[in-house]
This record gives structure tokens, sequence and C-alpha cells, in this order.
């Protein structure tokens, strides 16, 4: 019902910012908590960054508060991480993901329990 396709990775060397992108497609997402995963090479998938239907609330991991900015734009059903600054513990998989269950919910969940509709993955890698 949803397909999330993320873009924007790639090798950078520290330092660089970068922007995804998570462009959806089929059913529309404007009703529905967005966020951002990391796994990080030989770890689990940890939470990064979300945003609440309408924008209104975000939530960031610790790891990444004051570096990284999730925004949305519900018009070109597209969700965004600005990463700034980067460092080469930054590298993994993004993956982007909706929260399915939580339609019209002013909230930015960070449990990814929460979310069913997940894409692919994009990879960043950062050198020293």
């Amino acid at each position: 019902q949803v397909q999330l396709v993320e873009s924007g990775g790639g090798l950078v060397q520290a330092g660089v910012s970068l922007r995804l992108s998570c462009a959806a497609s089929g059913r529309t997402i404007s009703s529905y908590p967005m966020g951002w995963f990391r796994r990080a090479p030989g770890k689990e998938r940890g939470f990064v960054a979300a945003i609440s239907w309408d924008g209104d609330i975000k939530s960031y991991a610790d790891s990444w508060m004051g570096r990284f900015t999730i925004s949305r734009d519900n018009a070109k059903k597209a969700v965004y991480l600005q990463m700034n600054s980067l460092k080469p513990e930054d590298t993994g998989v993004y993956y982007c993901a909706a929260a399915l269950r939580r339609p019209w919910v002013n909230s930015a969940p960070k449990n990814p329990d929460e979310y069913d509709g997940w894409g692919q993955g994009t990879q960043v890698t950062v050198s020293s």
C-alpha cells in the first residue's frame, strides 16, 4: 500500500553534509508519522529521527541531535533527513519508514515496532 524509496546516500569525507530523501508512491503518507532508522555495520537497526504527520512534532536520538534534521513535504510525498558534519561513526544503511498504524496521530514515535512500511535503504559511508 505504501512504497518508499530512499536516495541521497553515498561515500563522502568526514565533515560533509548530505540530504537523504524518501520518496513515497502508492498510498499517501500525508496522514502518517514518518521516521528514519539506521543499521550500522554489524549492528541492529536503530532509531535516528521521526516526524509527525503534520510536521509539528519531531524526535531525535541523542546521538544525532543537533546535527541531523528531519523534515517532510506532504505535497511532494517526500521525507528528508539533513545530515550535517558527518562523522565516520554515522556510517550505515539509512531506512525510511511509515507508521501506518498511527494515522492522524500527532506523534513522532521512536519505537521501530510502530512502523509498518519500510524502504530498502540508502548506504551512507563516511571516511575519515
